[in-house]
């Protein structure tokens, strides 16, 4: 075993560059968890509209997803860090804008939602660029805990973020809560200023963007592991979407007051689920899961499934605590399972491509969800819980059939084939 294998979280921490890197993805990170929370319950408030609340969700990520081949060559031919500037210094821009769009009818419905949309086409800079970056600073034998890391700080500022977005928009409102998240977004560009002036290996690439970005679509739809991924992860993101539309309902029915007075305890409950996640997602790094990953996600997801239907469907308010609970806990497990699998058995040369497509591909079920949770949810909340719960279950399934594993007599690592593929030019 060699010395880096033993590196701790704190070692992983104090490798060049990975602080400023985390220091910005926290404040990303911060700003998107505020925005989702709090703008569908600006939403809710200014226009009294479920739907469209759906809609302005969809609409913050679904053009983002469409265009992500596009972006993943960006990020190969001029680097994760130029490409997460751009990013941050545009969600700057249009989430204050965001903020100052008035109810008006169809017309200001329609604003918002093209906004979200602007808002959402450059994300997958940020979303590939860190996961890009940060497997590049850290030796390979410690990417478990690197994985960890990443994802605890998600999980961390999903506690943060969701609690401030509550409490925020009870004290001051859904536009002042906006421009704050408009801030984050500033200062997230400001941390990578060190990031940027260091050359990372990996980095770079002389293809046209538009050939490489259908090479990466190529590769990722025929590569059996991140096929299998997209198709299952996809399903269990649809829980996500639905739990991000259907929490705030879950809430206002069980206290019976109203979206405004109840948006701290909507904060608080997506709390829960980053407090469970974070904690989960430690755990989890120490188990070296490399070789393994496929029953970890097979397990979360299916645990997922059961906490979003029936726990969270019919529990009531006890119901909704166990669930997100579990949510949270379990989906850790998923997470960086999914992000180890991703990284080892993608070629180096082409990670910001595959990673950006891939990314994409995963979350596509998110968007659905969420518009599928407000139509559902407009009708009835535990029938838009059971769809979610239903997706996730079929996630499970898909994660074992599709989800190639290991071949016993190899070591986990690259496929020897995609290296080739590389070196020569094709994907």
């Amino acid at each position: 075993m060699t010395a880096t294998s033993d590196l701790s979280y704190w070692r992983v921490l104090r490798l060049r560059s990975v602080s400023p890197l985390l220091g910005s993805a926290l404040c990303s990170r911060l700003a998107s968890e505020i925005f989702t929370v709090a703008i569908v319950l600006h939403v809710y408030d200014r226009f009294d509209s479920p739907p469209l609340a759906g809609w302005v969700v969809a609409a913050s990520a679904v053009p983002g997803l469409v265009v992500s081949p596009l972006a993943g060559a960006i990020l190969d031919r001029f680097g994760p860090a130029r490409g997460m500037v751009i990013d941050v210094a545009t969600a700057t821009c249009l989430v204050a804008a965001i903020a100052l769009v008035e109810p008006g009818g169809t017309g200001g419905a329609a604003l918002l939602v093209g906004l979200a949309a602007g808002y959402s086409l450059t994300r997958p800079l940020s979303l590939a660029g860190f996961r890009t970056l940060l497997p590049r600073l850290v030796p390979e034998s410690a990417r478990d805990r690197a994985n960890a890391i990443d994802i605890g700080l998600y999980d961390v500022t999903t506690v943060a973020g969701t609690a401030l977005a509550g409490g925020l928009f009870v004290l001051l409102g859904g536009r002042v809560t906006l421009l704050i998240v408009a801030s984050l977004y500033a200062g997230a560009a400001l941390a990578l200023l060190p990031v940027l002036a260091r050359r990372v290996p990996g980095a770079g690439g002389r293809a046209r963007l538009l050939t490489a970005a259908l090479d990466a679509i190529s590769y990722s739809v025929r590569h059996p592991v991140l096929r299998g991924l997209a198709v299952s992860y996809s399903l269990y993101s649809v829980a996500w979407g639905v739990l991000v539309v259907s929490v705030p309902i879950a809430v206002v029915a069980a206290t019976g007051g109203q979206v405004r007075e109840d948006g701290a305890l909507v904060g608080g409950a997506w709390a829960m689920v980053g407090i469970t996640g974070a904690l989960g997602a430690l755990v989890v790094g120490k188990l070296r899961t490399a070789g393994r990953e496929r029953r970890f996600i097979a397990v979360g997801v299916l645990v997922t499934a059961l906490a979003v239907y029936p726990v969270i469907g019919h529990g009531g308010a006890v119901g909704l605590v166990a669930g997100l609970l579990l949510v949270g806990s379990f989906g850790a497990a998923v997470n960086v399972g999914v992000l180890t699998l991703r990284q080892r058995r993608t070629d180096p040369a082409m990670l910001g491509r595959v990673i950006a497509v891939s990314i994409s591909l995963n979350l596509f079920g998110e968007p659905v969800g969420a518009a599928l949770g407000g139509w559902l949810a407009d009708r009835a909340l535990p029938l838009a819980l059971a769809a979610g719960g239903a997706a996730a279950a079929a996630g499970a399934i898909a994660s074992l059939l599709l989800i190639p594993p290991d071949p016993p007599d190899r070591e986990p690592g690259p496929d020897p084939a995609d290296r080739a593929r590389a070196r020569s030019g094709r994907t």
